[in-house]
C-alpha cells in the first residue's frame, strides 16, 4: 500500500486513465452526431481535489481488488483470464446498487456496468503488472475513476430496467474506448507468467510470518 513506483507514466496513466476515455468518447459523439454531449458541472479543480483525499479510502476495496485476489488468480489462470474474471466479480459486488432507490446506479443497465467494470479491471490489473504489485498506485487509479466519470455523464434519466441494454449514445462510445484499451492491455499482459504472481505470494508469506 506504500509501495510507489518509480516513473511518472504510472501516475499519469492512473490519473488520466477515465479522463481519456471520457474527452475521447464525447469527440467521438461530436463526430457522429455532429454536438457535443452534455458535460458535466463539478469544476475540474475541485474533481483534482477529491482524488488525493479519496485514494486512502480506496484501500478497503484495493486490498482486495488487486492486493489478495490478481496474485492468486493470475498464479492459477493467468493475469490477462484474472483480470476478466475479477471485473466481472466486482460488478456483481455492486449489483444492489442497481435496485436501490436514489443513488446514481439506480435502473441504469447492468449489462453495459459489468462490461465496463471488466475493462476498467484489465486497465487496473495492467498497472498493477507494471508496477511489480503496487496498490498505492491502483488506489490512485480507483479514485480517480470515481471522480473523474461525471465530466461525461452516460446515465439514462429515468432508467427502470438494470437488465436491459438500453443506454445513452455516449456510454456506447465510452464502452468501446474502454474496450480498446482493454484490448491493448490484455495484448501487453501476454508477456506476464504465472511465476511472476507466485512471486508475490511467495512474498506475501514471508512477510505473514516474519510479522
Amino acid at each position: 500500500m506504500v509501495q510507489a513506483p518509480s516513473g511518472t507514466r504510472w501516475y499519469l496513466f492512473a490519473l488520466g486513465y477515465m479522463i481519456g476515455v471520457k474527452l475521447a468518447a464525447a469527440f467521438l459523439y461530436r463526430l457522429i452526431v455532429g454536438g457535443w454531449p452534455a458535460f458535466g458541472h463539478e469544476p475540474w479543480y475541485v474533481l483534482m481535489l477529491a482524488i488525493p483525499f479519496s485514494t486512502p479510502v480506496q484501500s478497503g476495496e484495493e486490498l482486495g481488488w488487486r492486493g489478495y485476489a490478481p496474485p492468486r488468480l493470475a498464479s492459477r489462470f493467468g493475469l490477462r483470464w484474472a483480470s476478466l474474471g475479477l471485473g466481472a466479480i466486482w460488478a456483481l459486488w455492486h449489483l444492489p446498487f442497481f435496485f436501490i432507490a436514489g443513488v446514481d446506479k439506480t435502473g441504469q443497465s447492468f449489462p453495459m456496468y459489468l462490461l465496463g467494470t471488466m475493462a476498467i479491471s484489465v486497465a487496473m490489473a495492467w498497472l498493477y503488472w507494471r508496477t511489480a504489485g503496487s496498490l498505492l498506485v491502483t488506489m490512485l487509479m480507483h479514485a480517480a475513476v470515481n471522480n473523474t466519470t461525471g465530466i461525461v455523464p452516460t446515465a439514462t434519466a429515468g432508467a427502470t430496467h438494470p437488465f436491459s441494454v438500453n443506454a445513452s449514445l455516449v456510454a456506447w462510445h465510452t464502452l468501446a474506448i474502454m474496450w480498446i484499451v482493454a484490448a491493448w492491455c490484455l495484448r501487453q499482459m501476454r508477456g506476464s507468467t504465472h511465476g511472476e504472481f507466485d512471486g508475490l505470494l511467495n512474498q506475501e508469506t514471508q512477510v505473514s510470518v516474519s510479522t
